[in-house]
Parts: structure tokens; sequence; C-alpha cells
């Protein structure tokens, strides 16, 4: 059916409508009626005709780019040949400007159109930006390349006076365009394939490039916009929104209204913007934009992946990861074993001079008028010729100088031998050359390298270590130069990042000496002693120098001269850069072997004027010529402007990139265009060469008489398998490549495999090249190893024998030899990426990427195609400039249709894609892209792009399987196994209450308010309460008989109006009111309920809470302050709530004092005695039910386990509203008579140090706080610790300081937090921590025993950490490993099992006792277990396993509470106070949090810390999966323009270290990730956020 319709609207597309056929040329018209009757009589099949009917046609249909990609056939064709169309002037331009014509072929490019043209159906959800993410506020950014960012391999040349890209006949265009836009939209409407066509909702179905009909395009665009619009929505209701997969209990009926809880970090923002959400059956919403995105992607992922996977190995981590196994059908090599191939030998030459300075000296002392060098200005005027007597005598004075007037402390500073660093500007190569002879000449070493230009130049710092290992201490430099550099505050040059200490000597003419005419140079017979070294920088960016010996450089020249039969006086152009490879070779040291005459073509003028090289062979009739193809390119954009050059004169044009298999196109095209002006075919020669191996092969000049030359169509498929195979030119993927010619004289050559052991190729086989030769480098200076691979490579035979005793130095060229001995190469080392056993060449994805159309979001050649290793293969990076004109659609639509293209083509997926702003990727030092920094850049996050693509769901193929889950093991079986295997069963308990003896009065009271009575007579003036202010002064105290006579009058007050059991919401701020008020309540037989008071500032998101909370606990009254109670009816707080129907609001300010008439005494302690209400992390609401037995027998276990006494002093930083926090602001001071030191954390936003400083103060031996106010020290005081010291803040007072959670221990804070403070006395085991949750608010509680064990030194044992297997545990093991083993996770104790408190490890399925190498659910038993939830719609009869239940086998009498918290049990080593080896319970995560993904349990918190491990940006992280998908929330706390970096190293660090692909990446505002009083993540907040689209966020990428 698509086809169908797509050649359909094909037809309809290239059918001239009746106004356009009738503005059709005479010519054209003709031709088309010639092809209709081709086609008639059988002489052109039907595709044949298509092909060539739109070659004709094409110039006159307006482009579309969302119909069909295989018909934007203009730009190709125009661009593929001058002929087509000679009239048209603009289509020229217009081709020139549109793609990098060096990665250009015609065949290339239509195989991409096709490719793309298989791909339509496709729909990816485009990412969504915030607006000004779209801004970049870069100056430069806005600005389109300067000319400096031309690249090494292209230009971005920008000529004068571009002409519009406007089609030709553009005043007829107008009518006919409108009508055949409107056939397009009905067309669409009907067809299955073009509704498709626009890649995400809202994509644009059809575009245009005419100006003129611009605004028929508005219209269609309305129309497209709206029909993808309608198609997204008709494609939601087909699938209805997926059931929610993220194991929410049916707790969640509060779900959807429930509104966002006050943060503690400050006010975050409101979510509940009363929005009307469609819901689906599961109460998921789905008219967000964002969910019908991730619906897209959803379905985008339901394709099948890539081929199927059978085997699995088991990698070094004992971890079945899939390993791609090789395709038995995959083309194999079958020819024979090649043999090396030998160079003609090297010829003997009469007069050859012994060394290169003997050659100087002979020209210079016989020819002393020949001119050696012609320098240009970047007008293009000579400035200056050297001859060969200049070069001689300047070299001579420069070679003194250096080694006779330089000195530190009377000793010459340097000696022969010692390494000198050139640094020349590459529009000054006379100086250069003087340099470098010179250097020569006084028997140093010269290490030419790049000019520095900022203090931070990419590649610098790599740079520096050559520089320093080389042991340079001496630069040379011009004046000029030396000017330019970037200076230190003392006017010196400044050190550059890396560098050693220089010394800069400028070698002009002012600063060197004439010798005395006894002195001369000595002129030794070439040896093999170091000549100069060469920079070279690898693939990882590392630089290395590569030493050159004197009788290397020598047999080099030699083997040029003959190759390319130099003779002498002979007028060479170089266009290359003359301090390295081929610009060195030819335009510095065989020129002057030569006496030739060279005309050295500046880099800037080349930017200026890219016809200057031909203008001056022209001029100065050069025989030779050495260029790039990118300079050929260039040329060819300006030629036309161009009459009367002639390049007759060439006898050789040396391409020194031939090696690059794409340079095949900027020949053929150069030639195309200037056979015409005198070029003959064969005099373009290409060559390919290497740093280490100097030129490995050249293709020789005519008169040679050699073979002609060759060209190979090779299938891309067979070369991935490193296996060549002729391809017939049908085929999509193929490679065109052209040889370099023949091996150099005098050397060896041979295909050697590329990993491993060094086999030679057979003769189908692509490998390395390796050259045996005189000629080559010699080592890496100071890499030894690194040498010995390098350039002592001996290659063998299959049968194991070397083939020759000669090392061999291996090239970093693939390639192979064909047919009459020609070298054929097809890529290079450096741009090799092995992904999953297939091999793909950087320069080939290039290639690919420049073909797909239209062109115009991204500069021409600026593009970096890298790999880098996630999760144990090499992935695709491409990396590409936009033009700051491109909009996000064209962008994102050309982003999906490189991957496209590429995956087709190279049957290969792209793991990312992305686009930079102009002029910001940084530069290799003559134009081009630096790749490695690129990568670099790319790896730690600072590369900004403004346009991300990941597709890790296509290319990561080698996941772990997904588990399967076993069928469960009977009961008895398990025990049975159990006892076999000789596991503990998983139980622990505290020290018994009913033994422990001690003289707790308390005991004797069955109900808290009787405590409260007797201590008010017993002890009446014994402090009880102290409460701090922000500035550290007391606020307010309480003594026992005060807080009693309080609570009476509060009781007074009730009793007349409420009845007993009613329920009273008490809304205070922390202080003494809310805990008289909560005796008071008490006291009067009412049930009290303490909320949270709103905030203030932020009422629209705490109100609604303490609404709810009233609501639910069915409160009859609502007790609080007269500041709290206008608040609540305040104008304000109507927007938030209906204030209408809140229940009676008392204020307690000024109560009469009034003594209640009797104190209320409950029938029974199984009474209620309070109700403790609770957000969960999942955000759900949850009340429970305290029992006055309970609350004793709470407040009695803490009492034990913490050894408080009425003479103790205690600090609380902690919020009183419920759970531990409750327990001991308002019941534990009361029961065990201790004096509380009240500190309400949110008075630490004004004083961060106020909680210390208590401490301090008041030498509190026991403390305890929440992860939050230890956040709030750490990150406010961690620089101040110097201050607080002298301000005697002091805390070596501290025996304990608990920090209460309900959630696993976090490691890292407390570990900083101890770290940081101990500094002020501090003792590292202080810091410990509790467990608690909503069945039982208290578990554990570390304390170390303080009572006679204290005195003798032996407190309780230290909380214990332990290393667990991170990968176990998500399948529910525990396997402990040793610290810092791979994929291993700290946990630290919980605290202590409080006495009378039972935990025991269930399996959350089956209810079975677990033994302790497994991770279940904590069962917990105690007196102060909770009686059960309190929920508004009675409920109960849901959660009432969650109160009480009983294991399924084994101990099935004891009555548990679910704790609905994943932990496990461990025996450690040591013992507590009775001797007693200590059972250590460690809690690792809550149940209803974790994710199930891939048949196995995530915990949030382990993926959330790998994200923000893996950037300094990532402020904080949550994640949750939404349907499947892996959703993760990052904080970004930097610019946004460092938004999108983090979503490439966030999809990494989850596949390297979780197995696990991200689905969705959002970046928001820092505080967005909703935070709870105990300073827990809400993340079922942020998913309902997320999903009702209310997070603002920064960017969202949709992982493909």
């Amino acid at each position: 059916m698509a086809e169908r319709t797509s050649t359909g609207l094909l037809t309809m597309m290239l059918e001239p409508t009746p106004a356009v056929a009738m503005t059709l040329p005479a010519e054209v018209r003709e031709k088309l009626a010639e092809l209709e009757l081709e086609l008639s009589e059988g002489d052109i099949t039907q595709k044949g005709y298509e092909k060539k009917r739109g070659k004709l046609l094409a110039p006159y249909v307006p482009q579309i780019q969302g119909v069909d990609p295989s018909l934007q056939i203009d730009n190709r064709i125009q661009a593929s040949s001058q002929a087509v169309l000679p009239g048209s002037k603009h289509n020229k331009s217009r081709a020139a400007n549109t793609r990098d014509e060096r990665f250009r072929s015609d065949l290339h490019t239509e195989a991409v159109q096709a490719a793309l043209a298989k791909y339509k159906e496709r729909k990816m959800p485009m990412p969504s930006k915030r607006r000004s993410v779209l801004v970049q506020s870069s100056v430069e950014a806005c600005t389109p390349p300067d000319t400096s960012s031309a690249s090494e391999d292209e230009g971005s040349l920008r000529r004068q006076g571009r002409l519009a890209t406007s089609t030709p006949y553009q005043g007829h265009g107008h009518p006919a365009v409108e009508h055949w836009f409107n056939r397009v939209i009905q067309g669409s409407s009907t067809s299955s394939s073009a509704s498709s066509t626009s890649s995400h909702p809202g994509g644009r179905s059809v575009t245009t490039t005419t100006n003129t009909t611009s605004h028929a395009a508005l219209n269609a665009n309305a129309a497209a916009t709206a029909l993808a619009d309608f198609m997204a929505h008709t494609q939601l209701d087909n699938h209805s929104a997926p059931p929610d997969v993220t194991g929410l209990s049916e707790r969640s009926s509060l779900h959807t209204e429930r509104p966002q809880v006050a943060s503690v970090r400050g006010v975050s923002r409101g979510y509940i913007h009363h929005t009307s959400v469609m819901e689906t059956a599961d109460g998921v919403p789905v008219n967000s934009r964002v969910s019908s995105k991730i619906q897209q992607l959803l379905n985008t992922l339901k394709r099948p992946k890539r081929p199927p996977l059978r085997e699995f190995f088991v990698d070094d981590f004992e971890e079945l990861l899939d390993v791609q196994q090789p395709d038995p059908n995959q083309p194999k090599p079958e020819g024979q074993h090649m043999s090396p191939l030998v160079g003609e030998p090297l010829g003997v030459v009469n007069n050859w001079p012994p060394s290169l300075p003997a050659a100087l000296q002979r020209w210079g002392t016989t020819q002393p008028k020949s001119p050696c060098l012609t320098a240009l200005d970047n007008a293009g005027k000579p400035v200056y010729t050297l001859t060969y007597g200049k070069l001689w005598t300047r070299s001579q004075k420069l070679a003194y100088t250096l080694l006779n007037k330089l000195s530190t402390r009377n000793e010459p500073l340097l000696v022969p031998g010692d390494r000198v660093a050139l640094v020349f500007p590459n529009n000054d190569p006379v100086m250069f050359m003087v340099a470098f002879y010179g250097c020569l000449l006084a028997e140093l070493v010269p290490v030419p390298i790049e000019v520095p230009l900022t203090r931070k130049d990419a590649g610098s710092q790599q740079i520096g270590f050559l520089l320093g290992s080389c042991g340079i201490t001496l630069a040379l430099t011009t004046d000029a130069c030396q000017k330019g550099l970037p200076k230190a505050q003392t006017g010196e040059v400044a050190t550059f990042k890396g560098w050693p200490r220089l010394l800069w000597f400028v070698t002009d003419g002012k600063h060197v000496v004439k010798p005395p005419k006894d002195w001369h140079p000595p002129i030794r017979e070439a040896s093999n002693d170091i000549a100069y070294i060469e920079y070279k920088t690898s693939k990882e960016g590392s630089t290395m120098g590569i030493t050159v010996s004197h009788s290397a450089m020598l047999a080099h020249c030699h083997a040029l001269t003959q190759a390319c039969g130099y003779t002498e006086a002979e007028t060479i152009t170089n266009v290359l850069d003359f301090k390295r490879e081929a610009g060195l070779w030819h335009g510095v040291l065989t020129s002057v072997m030569n006496r030739m005459h060279v005309i050295s073509i500046p880099y800037s003028l080349m930017k200026v004027n890219p016809l200057s090289w031909i203008q001056k062979v022209h001029t100065y009739k050069a025989r030779v010529a050495v260029v790039k193809s990118r300079d050929m390119h260039w040329s060819l954009l300006a030629q036309r402007d161009q009459r009367d050059i002639s390049l007759s004169s060439l006898r050789m044009l040396i391409v020194a990139d031939g090696a690059n298999p794409w340079s095949i196109s900027s020949c053929d095209a150069f030639l195309n265009v200037f056979q015409a002006r005198g070029l003959r075919p064969e005099v373009i020669c290409p060559c390919a060469s290497s740093s280490e191996a100097m030129t490995v092969a050249i293709r020789r000049p005519p008169e040679m008489g050699v073979p002609p030359p060759g060209k190979a169509v090779l299938s891309m498929g067979g070369l991935s398998h490193s296996v060549i195979r002729v391809d017939t030119e049908e085929k999509l993927s193929v490679l065109t490549v052209q040889d370099v010619g023949q091996v150099m004289p005098g050397a060896l050559v041979c295909v050697v495999r590329v990993e491993g052991t060094p086999y030679l190729c057979q003769t189908d086989e692509v490998g390395e090249i390796c050259v045996s030769s005189g000629c080559t480098g010699v080592a890496y200076y100071g890499l030894p190893g690194m040498t010995k691979n390098l350039f002592e490579t001996i290659p063998i035979t299959s049968s194991g024998i070397p083939i020759s005793d000669r090392p061999f130095t291996r090239t970093s060229l693939l390639g192979f030899v064909g047919p009459d001995s020609l070298v054929f190469v097809v890529g290079k080392m450096g741009g090799l990426m092995v992904v999953s056993g297939r091999r793909h060449n950087a320069d080939d994805v290039v290639a690919t990427a420049l073909a797909v159309e239209p062109m115009k979001f991204v500069y021409r050649g600026r593009i970096a195609v890298f790999s880098v290793s996630v999760l144990h293969d090499e992935r695709i990076v491409v990396v590409a400039e936009q033009r700051p004109d491109a909009s996000e659609e064209d962008s994102f639509q050309w982003m999906s249709r490189v991957l496209q293209a590429i995956d087709s083509i190279h049957q290969v997926g792209v793991y990312c894609l992305a686009l930079v702003p102009a002029n910001t990727l940084p530069k290799a030092p003559l134009g081009g892209i630096h790749i490695s920094e690129t990568k670099q850049r790319f790896l730690e996050g600072a590369l900004h792009p403004c346009n991300v693509l990941m597709c890790p769901h296509t290319c990561v193929t080698n996941l772990p399987k997904p588990r399967q889950k076993q069928p469960e093991v009977g009961p008895a079986s398990m025990i049975v196994g159990n006892l076999v295997a000789g596991k503990r069963i998983a139980q622990a308990c505290g020290r018994d209450v009913a033994q422990l003896e001690d003289n707790d009065q308390a005991r004797k009271f069955l109900y808290i308010q009787d405590v409260l009575q007797w201590r008010a007579q017993a002890t009446p003036d014994h402090p009880l309460f102290l409460v701090l202010n922000a500035k550290g002064t007391v606020a307010s105290t309480a003594t026992c008989l005060q807080l009693h006579k309080r609570a009476e009058r509060v009781a007074a007050v009730l009793m007349g109006r409420l009845n007993t059991g009613d329920h009273v919401a008490l809304v205070y701020p922390p202080g003494i009111d809310l805990i008289a008020t909560f005796y008071g309540c008490l006291y009067a037989g009412c049930v009290p309920v303490t909320v949270r008071p709103p905030h203030p500032q932020n009422l629209a998101t705490t109100l609604p809470t303490v609404k709810m909370i009233v609501e639910v606990s069915k409160s009859v009254c609502i007790l609080t302050t007269q500041a709290i109670m206008k608040l609540l009816k305040s104008k304000e707080a109507a927007a938030a709530v209906d204030v209408k129907s809140w229940p009676m609001v008392l204020d307690t300010d000024d109560l009469p004092r009034k003594k209640s008439p009797q104190m209320y005494k409950p029938p029974t302690p199984e009474m209620l005695a309070y109700l403790d209400f609770s957000v969960s992390t999942t955000g759900i609401l949850a009340g429970v039910k305290m029992s006055h037995t309970a609350t004793s027998a709470l407040c009695r276990s803490i009492k034990l386990q913490c050894e408080l006494y009425p003479s103790r002093q205690i600090a609380i930083c902690l919020d009183p509203y419920c759970g531990l926090g409750f327990a001991l602001w308002c019941l534990c001071s009361v029961y065990s008579g201790h004096q509380s030191i009240l500190v309400p954390p949110l008075e630490l936003e004004s004083n961060a140090s106020l909680w210390l400083a208590a401490v301090s103060q008041y030498k509190v031996r026991v403390t305890f706080c929440s992860y939050s106010v230890m956040e709030m020290c750490t990150k406010g005081l961690g620089s101040q610790t110097e201050a607080l010291r002298l301000r005697n803040v002091n805390l070596s007072c501290v025996r304990t300081c608990m920090v209460v959670a309900e959630e696993r221990p976090r490691i890292a804070l407390t570990q900083s937090f101890s770290k940081i403070f101990k500094d002020l006395g501090l003792s590292p085991r202080a810091v410990s921590t509790t467990f608690g949750c909503r069945v039982n608010v208290a578990i554990c509680l570390q304390s170390n025993r303080l009572g006679k064990l204290a005195e003798q030194g032996t407190a309780g044992p230290d909380p214990t950490t332990v290393y667990v297997d991170m990968r176990a545990l998500r399948h529910d093991r525990v396997r402990l490993v040793e610290r810092g083993s791979p994929h291993s996770l700290p946990l630290m104790e919980s605290g202590k099992i409080l006495p009378g408190v039972k935990v025991i490890i269930a399996n959350t399925e089956t209810k079975g006792p677990l033994g302790d190498s497994h991770l279940g659910e904590v069962w917990v038993s105690s007196p102060h277990n909770a009686t059960g939830y309190y929920t508004v719609y009675g409920e109960e009869a849901l959660h009432a396993d969650h109160f009480n239940t009983t294991l399924s086998f084994g101990d099935t009498q004891t009555v548990w509470a679910r704790t609905g918290y994943l932990g496990f049990l461990r025996r450690t080593e040591l013992t507590d106070a009775s001797g007693e080896r200590h059972d250590a319970l460690y809690v690792v995560g809550s149940l209803d949090e974790t994710l199930e993904l891939r048949g196995m349990r995530y915990h949030p918190i382990d993926i959330e810390t790998s994200v923000i491990r893996s950037h300094k940006s990532i402020a904080e992280c949550a994640v949750f999966t939404w349907t499947n998908l892996l959703v993760v929330v990052v904080e970004l706390e930097g610019s946004e323009q460092e938004a999108l970096d983090l979503v490439a190293l966030v999809t990494n660090v989850v596949l390297e270290e979780h197995y696990l692909i991200v689905g969705v990446v959002v970046v928001v505002d820092p505080g967005v990730i909703p935070i709870n009083s105990r300073g827990e993540k809400q993340r079922m907040h942020l998913r309902d956020g997320f999903l009702a689209d209310q997070l603002d966020p920064i960017y969202v990428a949709y992982n493909m």
C-alpha cells in the first residue's frame, strides 16, 4: 500500500500542472516528449524514465521536504554536472554552497536519497525545549563561522554577493505552486504514507524554496500542521495510554488531586493548576504535550530491533552481556595470502650530497643567487624571495648565535643534540626555513609546533606534554609572532596550560650575530642521530613526537626525488603546512636537495582567495603543485571569475591527502573544470603518507611510463567486515576509491591484520599497510613501548614465519594492494570505529551525513564523527555545527534523516547526534575540526549542543538478557534448602524490655498525660523544654508545671465545646504551644492531629495539604495561633482552597485561666491517643492510629535505647509534626523527664550554624537531626569551620548525633558531615542513623551505650558499613564484596534495633521468611507498632495486612507489620553490651519506589547517584518509570546552555552502571524536584507534574 501511494504522489509531484507546463522552455518540453516515446517503445525502463524525467523537471518543481526525500533532486543534479542547465547561474551558485564537495559523489547522494525514501513511515517525537534555550546567548554563535573556521577538509568560503537561493522562472511560478500545494494537501489526507510524513506532531509536511510562494506555504503549513496534529491524536486514541506499571498500590486513591507538599528546600513550584486533565481508565493523564510524545516514542520502540541475538557470554563481572555473534553469512576473505610489494630500487645519483646540510652548503656557495623560497602576503603579492645564498648565511648566523651567545650562569644554554621548539606562523615560511636549517647546522633538533593562540587552545596541553618530555627549554619565533603571544602581567610570554617554562628567542636579524671568520658549522655525513621531531596527535588526542634521523631524512628526499622525477631548479607551488608532513618533505627538505624554487601559499591567503595557488602556478609556470583535496574543492567554488589562467605547465599535481577515500570526488570535479584550462588528466598524482612512515606510495608522473590509474567500486558492507568486494554500481552502499600509485622506491610494503598478531592479509582483505624502508620515522620520542609496537612490527605469514628480518613501520593507513601493484587506501586507523565487530570509517559516515538533503541546516564540513565506548562496545557520535537561522523542526528533521541514512547505508546505528551553534567546535590549527578535543568535550559535557538526538534503543544490542522470574519454590523446600546451605533465617530483635530493670517511675502510668500530671506534682520546676530562635537565644521555655497548666487551659476550652473522642487539628509553628495543646487535647479526651502550618509565601501548594489532612482526619476543630487563623481565612487562601468549609477554628493565644472540671480518663489504654499524618515518598497521604499503649511503649523503648534521664539534655533539630520527630518533641521529654533543647529546622535557613552552636553551648551529648538539616550544615557551613572555631563552637561533647529518616542511610552525606566537622571536635563515630516508617515510627536508633561501659571506654558497636554487589541486589540477592570492587554499593546499617522490637525479612510475594543472603521486605513486631491506617474512605481492609500479617510458613503465630521497605540482616562480628553478637539491619529502599525494569528490581537512589556523579552541573536528580520507560529528571545548576550536554552523559552512565536505557531525559531548574519535610524526594509528585506538563522543563529529550 505504502509503495503505491508514494508512487502516486511521485507522479503527481512531477506531473507539471498546466500552469507549470506552460512555463517550461520549449527544449525541455521536446525532451519530455522524446522520453515518453522511448518509454512507450520500450527503449527505456520505467525507472530510467522517471529518473531522466525527474532530472529534466527538477529545476521547475518546488522542493518539498516532508513528502518524499527521494524527490529532492534539484540540488543533486545541478551540483553533479554543470552541463545540465547551461543557462542558469542561480543553480550553480546554490549547488556550490549546498554541500561539501570533497565528500561528494553522485552515486552516494543518490544512494542516500533512495535509502531515505524507504524510511518515510517512521515518526519520532521531537524534543521539547524552553524558548530561552533556543536563543543562544553567545555573540559569536549568531554570526556564521568566521573564515578561520574553514575546516582542514572543507571550506566555509563565503563569496560576496551570494545569489539568493531562488529558482528560475520565479515570476510565473506563483499560482501554479499554490494549486500544486492544494493537491499535495489533498493527497496527503487520503494517502496513508503521506499523512505520516511529518516526523512529529506539528511537524511541517511541506516547505518551499521559493521566496514568492511563502504565503502559499503558510496556508499549506497550517493545513499540514493541523493534519499532523490530528494524526498524532488519532494515533493516541488507538493505543490508549498503556497501563501504569510503576507498582503503585491502590493506596493511591488520593493520587490525582494530591497537592504538593511544602518543600524544605525553599519555596517549590506549584504543580496544581487545576487543569482539566483528560484521563484514561488507568488514571493516567494523556492530553499533555509530553505524554503524546512518550506515546509516539513507545510506538517507535515497538518496531523490531536489530538482528536477533542467540548466544550470551559471561564477562569478567559474571554479568550476562550479550555479545554479537558473527553472522554466519558475512563475507570472509577468499584470496591467497599476499606477498610483500617491492618498490623499484633507489637509483644511484652521481654527486648526491652526503647530507641535507651539505646540499645547502653546496647551493649556498655555488648558486647563491638562485631563488629558494618565495613568500606571499595576504593579497597574494610576493613579499620576499629567499635565495640559497641568503638561506646559507642566515642559517649559519643563527646556528652560531644559538650555540655561542645564549648562556645561563656562564654555561652554554644549548649543546648539540638538544631539542628546540620552532614556533612560527603559517604565513612566514622564510623565517621557519632559516630557523630549521640553523638548527640542523648547529646540530640541534628542531621540534616545529603550532603557534599557541590562547591560554587554552584545543590540544595545547598535549603539546606542552610533548615539549616537557623532549626537555625543551628554548623556543624560537619571529618578532611579530612573539608580540602576538598572550602575555603574563610581567610582560613575558604567558606559560600555556601544561607547558614547561620556556625561554623565547626571536630569530629576526638584529638578534643574531655574524660568526667569526674561523667558525664553520660542522657538515657531517647523514647519521642515525635525530635530525628533527615532527608532532602528531593520536585519535585519543595525545600528542607524540616522531623522531626522524639524518639518514632517513636524506633517504626520503632521495626517494621523493626519484618518484616525482624532480630536477634541479624546478618551480614548485606548496599550499600545505610547511611545518610537517608533505609540506615539510616537499617544500623545505627535498626542494633544497634539488635546488628547487618553492612558492609558498599561506593558509590565510587561501581563505581570502582560494584560486591563489592556481594563479601562482600560471604566473610562475610551476611544474609541480602540492595541495590537498580541500584546496581543489575551494578553487572550484571560485573558478568562474577567472578566464585567463592555464595549468598546462604542471607535470605533477600532488594530492597529499589522496589516501582519504573521498578525495576522488575533488580530483574528478577539479579535472572536469580545469581540463579546459590546460590541465592534463594524468598529471593528478594522489599520494598516501603518514607521519610515522612518511610517504608510503605516490602515483608517478606520466613521463615515467606507469600503468594507468585505477578506480574501485567497493561494497561498504564488505569493507565493514574488512573484505574487498567489487560492487556493481547498482547497490546503495558503495565506496568508490582511487589508487595512490606505486610504493616508494627502495621500500618493502605489506598489508597486515589490524588487531592482534600482525599476520599478512589475504589479497581480498583490508588491513593496515606496513612499510620497511630507510626513509621512515624511527621512534616516538621517549615512548619506547609504543615505539616497539609501531616502528618495529614483524609481519608473519599464516604459518607463523616472519616475512623479512627487517622491522616494518605501521602506517595507520587501512588499505589493500590492487591490480598492477597499485596501492588503494580505504581509511585511516584514526577514523576507524569498530561497532559490534564491524568496522566503519568516520570519513564515510561524514560523507553520508553530508549527502542528506537539505544541507542548509549545518555548515559544510563542520561535522565530526567519532566513537565513544559505552557498555563494552564502541558507539558512534556525530556532531555538526548548525546555522543560526535553522529552525528547531528543520534541524530535527535533518537529524532524523541523517540517522536513517547512516542506518541504511552503513547498517549501523548512530548513538548520539548533536548539533552545536556555529563556530563552537574546537578547531585544528589549519581549520578543520579538532576531533579528539570535540570527543573530549562531549565526554566531559562541555560541548553545549543546541540540539541532541540519542538513539540508544537501536544501537545498544548487547544488554543483558531480561531476567525471567523462576517458578516459586515451595515453603518446605525453602526451609530445607536454607538448613542444608547453613543459612540463617534473617531475623533479629532488640533487647527484651521485660528483663531490663530500670528505676523507671513513668512505667507505673498507662497514659502519657498521667505522667505529665505526676511530673507537675513531683518536680514542678524541672525544665522540660527550651525553644531557640534564629539568633540562638531562648524564645520560650516550659517546666513540668507550666506545661501542665497550659494544657489544662486548652482542655477547659475544648471540654465545653467538643465531645470526647473528637479529632482536633493542631496547626502550630514548632514551639511550646504545639506541645501544650497536644496534652490539652489528651486531658479533654480529644484525639490530636498535628499539622504543619501553611507557608505564607507559598499558600497555593502548602495550604491544600493542610486542608486535606483536616478533612481526611475528620477533625471537627482547628486549634492554632491568631496569625495562622487570619492566614487560613485570607483572600490568598481562598484562591487555593474553599475557605468556607473549614471546621471551627479556635486561637489559643489568650486563653482564660480556667481549670477544667475534671480530667478525662480513657477506659482502656488500647484507645486511640493521637493520629500521625505524613506524606509518603510516593506522595500518598497516610495517617496512622497510635494507641495509648503504643505511645507509652514507644517512649519507654526510646528511653532505654538512648538512656534518657531527668538529668540529661538532648538537642532536637527536627520537624515536630509526624513520625519520630513528633515523638521526640512532644512525648519523650514528658515520659523520661530529660530536658529537650528544641531547634526549629526552619530557623536554620536564616542561620545555618544555629543547631551546632546550640549543641556546643549546652554541651549536649545526644542530638537528633534530619538529612535536610545535615545537608544545610554541610553546604552552608562547609567553608566556615574556621569562623565557627573562633566562635568557640566545639562538638567534642557529642557522643551520638542521630539522623531521623525513613529511607536508606545517605552514606555520602553523613561521611562528608563527619569530615567537615571533625575540625570542630566531632568524633567520626558519633554520626549514626535511625529508621522508622508508617507502621512503626522507631524501629532502629543508634545509640552508643553511655552506661557503666562508657566509663570503661567500651561503648556499643559502631554502625557498620558493608559493600554489596549492585547487580545481585537487582535480583533480590545480597552478595558482599570488597570495597572498591566494580558495581559495589556501600550500605550503612540503619541503627540498632530498639528494645522490644523484633524484625524479620520476608519474601514480598510468598510472605515466607528469607535467609540472610536475600533482600526482602522488613517486617516488624513490637508493642509500639501503630494499630492501623486512618483513612477517610474507611479502606482499612485493604491495608489490614500492613499492620497484622503472619508468615506463610515457619513461625506462623507472631503478628507482624509490613514496613513496605526492602532490606536485609547481617550478623556482624561485633558484640553488644550484653555480649551477644550484633545483628545489623540494612534498609535498602522503599518497596513502592522500586522500579521493575527488564525483570529486575532497581532502587531509584542508585540510578540517581550515578546520574548526579556524571556532571558537575547536576544538582539533583530523580527517576521514575512511565509505561516501562525510564524517565530521568535532572536539576541543572548552571547556564541553560549546558542543558543538552547532560542528555548523553546521563544516558551513558545509566547504561554503563545499570544496563538500562533511559527513555526520557528531562532537564529542569534547581528546586523543581519536590522534597518532603524529611528531605526525601517525592518522585510520584514529580511524575504527575511531568505527565501534566507542569514542570516548565528547560529541555526534554526522548531517546530513540
